[in-house]
C-alpha cells in the first residue's frame, strides 16, 4: 500500500474530502458509526489510521458509543497490527475469511490459508476486540455441503459476535465474471444455505438481514443504518454516500471518483437526486433486507411520502403471502424472504 499509494497524502485527501462534504451539505450531526472498508484498509499503518480518525474527530463529534469498524484480511502481515488498531479506537473488526478450507481458498484466488484465518480470529480476541465479524461464503466452485458446514462450525468455535454468510456472486469486471467457474446447482446451494442457517440458529446467531447473523445486541450498527434508509457520508476513492437534504424532493446519492490517483488529483464527484417516483422502491429495497421489516411511520419519516405511495404493491404482497402485516409493520414471510426479488419488482415505478 505504501509503495502504490502514499498513505500520508491519501489520508490528507480523505480529510479534505470530508471537510468539503461537511461544508457542502451543512453537516452538524454527530457520527454514530464509521466503517473503514473497500480494498484492504488494514494495510495502512496504525499511525496513518490514527491520523485519519483524529482528523475526522476534529471535524465531527463522535457519539459516546460510536462503532468504528475496519475491514481486514487474515494474513499474518495484517493481524500483527491488530493491537495497535485497537489502541487507537477501532473497536470492531470485519475479517474477510471467506473459507477455512485451503482448496476453496485456492479456487477463490485468496492469498491467506485456513490456519492464518484461525490465527487472525484468535489474535482479535487476544488484543481486546470484543466485537468482530467473520465473512464466510457459500456456493463456491467445487464446494460441498460438508466443507461449508465445517466452515460454519469452525467460525462459531472462534467466538465472533457476528457472521456474514453470503452466496458467491459473479460481479462484473472480475476474473470470475470473465471466466465463470462451475458452481453447485441452485438446488444444492439452497440446501447448503438452509442447512447452515439451522446450525447458526442453534448457536444463537440470529439472522437479522439477508446475509448477516449476530449474537443478541451485536448487529452491525453501521450496516443497519444502510438498510434502514439512513444517511451516511462516503469519502475515499469510489465511496458512496446518501443524504436527506429535503424530504422528499432532495434525497441524494453521492459517489466519489473510483480511481485512487484521480481521486487524489481532482475534487470531482457525482450527485444524483433520487426521483420521488423511485423512493418507494429505494426504501423497500433496503428495509426488506431486514428480518424486522419496516413501519409505515418510519417510511413517512425517512422519505417524506404518504403510505399510499406504497400501494397497490404493498397490499398485493400481503394478499399473496409474501409480506406479513402486524400493527402497521411489514416484514417478509418465510416465502417472501426466499423470493425478495419478486417482491421488489412490484414496487418498480
Amino acid at each position: 500500500m505504501k509503495d502504490s499509494l502514499p498513505e500520508t497524502h491519501y489520508v490528507d485527501c480523505l480529510l479534505a474530502d470530508l471537510a468539503r462534504d461537511i461544508s457542502r451539505y451543512q453537516i452538524t450531526r454527530p457520527l454514530h458509526s464509521i466503517f473503514i472498508g473497500g480494498g484492504t484498509p488494514s494495510l495502512f499503518s496504525p499511525e496513518a489510521m490514527n491520523t485519519l480518525l483524529r482528523g475526522v474527530e476534529k471535524q465531527l463529534d463522535f457519539s459516546t458509543d460510536i462503532e468504528i469498524t475496519m475491514e481486514a484480511n487474515p494474513s499474518t502481515f495484517e493481524f500483527e497490527k491488530f493491537a495497535e488498531f485497537r489502541a487507537i479506537g477501532i473497536n470492531r473488526l470485519s475479517i474477510g475469511v471467506q473459507s477455512f478450507d485451503n482448496s476453496l481458498l485456492t479456487e477463490l484466488g485468496r492469498v491467506h490459508n485456513g490456519k492464518e484465518a484461525i490465527l487472525a480470529a484468535e489474535m482479535a480476541h487476544k488484543v481486546g476486540f470484543e466485537n468482530f465479524n467473520l465473512d464466510l461464503m457459500f456456493g463456491l466452485p467445487k464446494s460441498t455441503l460438508a466443507q461449508t458446514e465445517n466452515d460454519i462450525r469452525t467460525a462459531i468455535a472462534l467466538e465472533p459476535t457476528h457472521l456474514s454468510f453470503y452466496q458467491l456472486t459473479l460481479e462484473p469486471n472480475t476474473y470470475f465474471y470473465r471466466y465463470p467457474p462451475v458452481l453447485p446447482s441452485d438446488e444444492k446451494i439452497f440446501e447448503i444455505q438452509k442447512h447452515c442457517q439451522k446450525i447458526l440458529a442453534k448457536r444463537d446467531f440470529s439472522q437479522y438481514e439477508v446475509s448477516a447473523y449476530s449474537l443478541k445486541g451485536k448487529q452491525c450498527r453501521h450496516n443497519l443504518n444502510y438498510w434502514q434508509f439512513g444517511d451516511y457520508l462516503g469519502i475515499g476513492a469510489g465511496a458512496h454516500g446518501k443524504l436527506s437534504c429535503d424530504l422528499p424532493n432532495h434525497i441524494i446519492r453521492t459517489q466519489k471518483n473510483k480511481h485512487p490517483e484521480r481521486y487524489q488529483q481532482e475534487n470531482e464527484f457525482i450527485e444524483n437526486v433520487i426521483e420521488i417516483a423511485d423512493l418507494p422502491l429505494e426504501f423497500v429495497m433496503n428495509q426488506l433486507r431486514l428480518k424486522d421489516g419496516f413501519s409505515l411511520s418510519h417510511y413517512k419519516n425517512a422519505t417524506g411520502l404518504n403510505a399510499k405511495t406504497l400501494e397497490p404493491a404493498l397490499s398485493d404482497c400481503v394478499k399473496k403471502g409474501l409480506l406479513i402485516e402486524q400493527n402497521f409493520v411489514y416484514r417478509c414471510s418465510e416465502q417472501g424472504w426466499d423470493f425478495l426479488d419478486s417482491i421488489l419488482q412490484k414496487f418498480l415505478p
